[in-house]
């Protein structure tokens, strides 16, 4: 018996309450299984179990009737006229004393949900018809507004602030991860209502554009002017244990920042060669993919504390702001999961750079052991925190194994190098060198240091944003290291002699 079927008998076990519900279901839905994904998805999440009794008694699915469930369940709950918003769960089937029995984990939602055009709402008790108790329903709307930041709506924000041409890059991308996708026929005024990221305040009827849009698909000077905090700090700290050998410090959209997240995990973590049955995946990708949409989903975007990402020479680490539902080490065969940002989690999901909640945790476990040769640790608490090991890869090898100096590294490029400091504009660059010719900046100076892979975009995604800066790389850095010793050299045999050493 594996994990999954001893949680469905303890489940089964604990009988029916707040957070499970059981349907018998044996060859078909019923339609009251569909107002209980709608009142769990208003109330407090939970476990909907197909082919139990409500006595708990594993009646089964009828064989040739497993597969139709399926289909017509996930065809339901993705159609907003039976349940709006929609929402995008997995039906897992499991084998309890030789029957199918289908498990559903529906987590708690930051939307009002309906059904069939009612909002239901879940007690001991059972499902229940709110939509008509006004009072009911605004303390669900409230509740919602004020449990998870990702909806504060911002009144003064529109469309003239959004990033259009990442909508429709996110537009394009839902549709290649799912063909027929509602977004492919929407302008981006329905694109942002559909995914939640427009709203309505109840309360006081105002409309604009939500916390969770604004992080996904605002502007840059937007992003920053509404939560001056946002930051995710992407260190390698491997040779100089002190510092950093290389950082990048990424304050945009997360669309973009789950790309250079990945940019950099392909820069500096290996990629070694693993097959699953007769074809090659990349663990590291698979592992990376979960951690890095995890640090950018699941962060409680109110608290200043910025999201890290340290890669050292054993591990790397992960640490993002969090409001916890539990504290200390994560147990994965236990753990239920917990969305911090439904509506993040959602769009993420939605153009395909997040997996259904709970199947990424166990790639990242399953995986996470074939790589680095241990379990991955997640810590649970105010801060939570993500510990991956790696292969091991020694810290000179490295530094012996980076590129060398070339005679390529011109009298132009060594001044630019030489002036450059932490991040710097293409303005700030030019106005340091004294140069007022942008074409020779550009060919003498910018395009063969980044050819030489000597300096890198801070936004390599967008080469032409009015936002772009450039940065040393740990070539470039050592490079300059080379070229400050061969200056020192002279210098000490100059004071020798002047002090009258032999």
């Amino acid at each position: 018996m594996n994990n999954d079927e001893r949680n469905v008998l303890r489940t089964i076990k604990s009988g029916e309450g707040l957070t499970v519900e059981f349907k018998q279901c044996q060859n078909g839905l019923s339609k009251d299984v569909y107002e209980t994904v709608c009142s769990f998805l208003n109330r407090h999440g939970g476990t909907l179990l197909l082919g139990i009794s409500d006595k708990g008694t594993v009646t089964g699915i009828a064989a040739d009737a497993v597969e139709q469930i399926r289909k017509d369940f996930v065809t339901a709950i993705n159609n907003p006229q039976k349940i709006n918003p929609p929402a995008y769960l997995s039906i897992e089937e499991i084998a309890l004393k030789g029957k199918s029995v289908l498990q559903i984990y529906i987590p708690e939602s930051s939307q009002v949900h309906r059904c069939n055009g009612r909002i239901y709402d879940r007690n001991e008790d059972g499902d229940f018809d709110i939509t008509d108790h006004t009072r009911l329903v605004t303390e669900l709307y409230h509740r919602k507004q004020t449990t998870y930041s990702e909806n504060k709506i911002y009144p003064f924000a529109g469309l003239k602030d959004m990033r259009t041409d990442l909508i429709a890059r996110c537009r394009k991308q839902a549709s290649v991860f799912r063909e027929g996708h509602p977004w492919s026929g929407m302008d981006d005024l329905g694109l942002l209502k559909s995914a939640q990221l427009y709203q309505t305040d109840p309360e006081t009827g105002k409309s604009g554009i939500t916390l969770a849009g604004i992080l996904l698909l605002g502007k840059d000077t937007l992003i920053l002017s509404t939560i001056p905090h946002h930051r995710t700090d992407l260190i390698l700290r491997k040779v100089n244990l002190n510092r950093y050998d290389d950082r990048d410090i990424v304050e945009t959209n997360l669309i973009e920042s789950y790309e250079r997240i990945m940019a950099f995990v392909a820069k500096h973590l290996p990629d070694p060669f693993y097959l699953e049955g007769d074809t090659r995946i990349s663990i590291r990708d698979s592992i990376f993919r979960e951690v890095a949409s995890n640090i950018l989903i699941h962060r409680e975007y109110m608290n200043p504390f910025p999201a890290k990402f340290i890669i050292e020479s054993t591990q790397v680490r992960t640490e993002n702001s969090n409001k916890p539902h539990g504290f200390g080490a994560i147990n994965p065969t236990s753990f239920t999961p917990f969305p911090k940002n439904p509506v993040i989690a959602r769009f993420f999901r939605q153009i395909g750079r997040a997996d259904e909640l709970g199947s990424g945790l166990r790639n990242m476990m399953k995986y996470g052991k074939k790589y680095g040769n241990k379990l991955p640790q997640l810590i649970e608490g105010g801060i939570f925190q993500i510990t991956i090991s790696i292969p091991c890869i020694d810290a000179q090898d490295m530094s012996d194994s980076s590129p060398q100096v070339t005679p390529q590294v011109t009298p132009q490029v060594r001044r630019m190098l030489e002036i450059i400091d932490r991040e710097m504009t293409r303005e700030q660059l030019m106005s340091s060198l004294a140069l007022k010719d942008r074409k020779n900046f550009y060919s003498s100076y910018l395009d063969p240091a980044i050819k030489n892979e000597f300096i890198e975009m801070t936004e390599p995604s967008s080469p032409k944003s009015p936002t772009q800066k450039y940065r040393l790389t740990v070539k470039g850095r050592q490079i300059l290291s080379k070229f400050s010793s061969a200056r020192k050299i002279p210098m000490q045999k100059k004071r020798r002699k002047k002090g009258g050493l032999k």
